[in-house]
């Protein structure tokens, strides 16, 4: 798998379009700048790679808009070495934007052809990433407690099972809502019982959903 002249320059585009729409994490925008987001789409789609808008992907998913992984992202707060959560792998982008920050990420994925399809993908590019086919809603208790998990897929409301995987001082970033339209919602856990939530606008995923699909 191979980055281009072509596909860097695009991204010192998209990166400078993230700018004027108010992105301003200087690390967010770096890795935005470094990962190829071609590679995680099929290269006939080549030329919509750069573009800022979310893309089909199989599975009836999608990867993405830029600008929600760079506001996903940076509401997170990431430091170097945090131990992440990611409820929905998809195509895996989000997670190298995380990994490319330096954070240690655990990724859930329900659909087995993403989950095996996004481990090839992160593994070519040299990206170490902890990979699990499963249900997202139970989290990864075992791995935690989380410095900050992040939902890429539509909550119908917070699930408190993966609240309580957080450390105190820990983020979830969760968009929260049904089909059409949630919030993206920040939950900051404060004490063992006390949580802080703040919403960041309005925004459209697909919908989180329970269980596991063996589609190979």
């Amino acid at each position: 798998m191979t980055d281009t002249f072509e596909a860097k320059g695009k991204r010192k585009i998209l990166v400078a379009e993230l700018r004027q729409k108010g992105i301003n994490d200087e690390e967010v925008l770096r890795a935005i700048d470094t990962v190829p987001r071609h590679l995680f789409m099929d290269a006939a789609f080549f030329s919509h790679a750069y573009v800022d808008k979310a893309f089909p992907i199989t599975s009836g998913q999608t990867i993405s808009q830029p600008y929600t992984v760079a506001v996903q992202s940076s509401l997170l707060k990431v430091k170097k070495r945090d131990k992440i959560l990611e409820i929905g792998t998809g195509s895996g982008y989000q997670a190298a934007i995380l990994a490319e920050m330096g954070a240690k990420v655990y990724t859930i994925e329900r659909f087995r052809d993403l989950f095996i399809k996004a481990q090839r993908t992160l593994n070519s590019l040299g990206y170490s990433v902890d990979f699990f086919y499963g249900d997202g809603y139970e989290g990864k208790a075992q791995y935690g407690p989380f410095d900050g998990i992040i939902i890429t897929a539509a909550a119908p409301e917070i699930p408190m099972t993966l609240i309580r995987q957080l450390k105190t001082g820990g983020r979830l970033v969760v968009p929260v809502g049904n089909s059409g339209s949630q919030v993206m919602t920040v939950v900051e856990r404060t004490g063992e019982e006390s949580f802080i939530n703040s919403e960041h606008g309005n925004f459209i995923f697909v919908p989180m959903l329970k269980g596991i699909v063996n589609n190979n």
